[in-house]
């Protein structure tokens, strides 16, 4: 199979179930964003972390291209018309949703209490884990918009918006790991 296919040159992709639809698409920009995102997983997986968070963050690259192909996949498309499931297409669970809390909890532990907002920054790393973070949230913004238009499976919107948690917890941690000054954030008075 060749990668290149040419049926997009028009600017028109494929969702699941063979729908054409624009290139800037609701759907492609929520999915393409978990894809965006999923890389920069992926970058963090190269930072140093321990073992046990790259294992875990391997367990979240899995999760999220489940989210992509349920983003790719158009509701009237999900089912045939007998009801039954047309696209065999994993779901994201309460138990995946509760291990990036426990994972956060386990952080936690051995990181002073939050009493300010932080500055992103401090050391590369860090500063990697900040900004996929706000790809997280970017990718959770254009998921509720898309639920707006077209219902979408709302743990995909609960997953991503405990991700985004993790991955601030995760900055910390990493601030604490690599000794990393953390900058509070006090507001100026005017």
């Amino acid at each position: 199979m060749k990668i290149y296919t040419k049926t997009g040159d028009s600017g028109e992709t494929s969702l699941f179930g063979g729908t054409r639809v624009s290139k800037h698409n609701l759907r492609i920009d929520s999915y393409g964003t978990v894809d965006e995102l999923n890389s920069w997983i992926g970058l963090m997986r190269d930072q140093p972390v321990d073992d046990a968070i790259k294992s875990f963050l391997i367990q979240i690259q899995d999760r999220l291209f489940t989210i992509g192909a349920i983003l790719a996949t158009p509701p009237e498309k999900e089912k045939l018309k007998n009801g039954k499931e047309r696209l065999n297409i994993s779901k994201i669970l309460d138990t995946d949703i509760t291990s990036l809390e426990d994972n956060m909890d386990n952080m936690e532990k051995d990181l002073p209490p939050m009493t300010h907002f932080v500055l992103p920054g401090g050391n590369p790393s860090v500063s990697f884990c900040h900004i996929t973070r706000t790809v997280c949230r970017r990718a959770e913004r254009l998921a509720s918009a898309l639920n707006e238009n077209s219902p979408i499976d709302p743990q995909v919107i609960k997953y991503l918006n405990r991700l985004s948690d993790f991955l601030f917890v995760l900055a910390r941690k990493l601030s604490k790991d690599l000794q990393a000054e953390e900058i509070k954030w006090i507001p100026k008075k005017h």
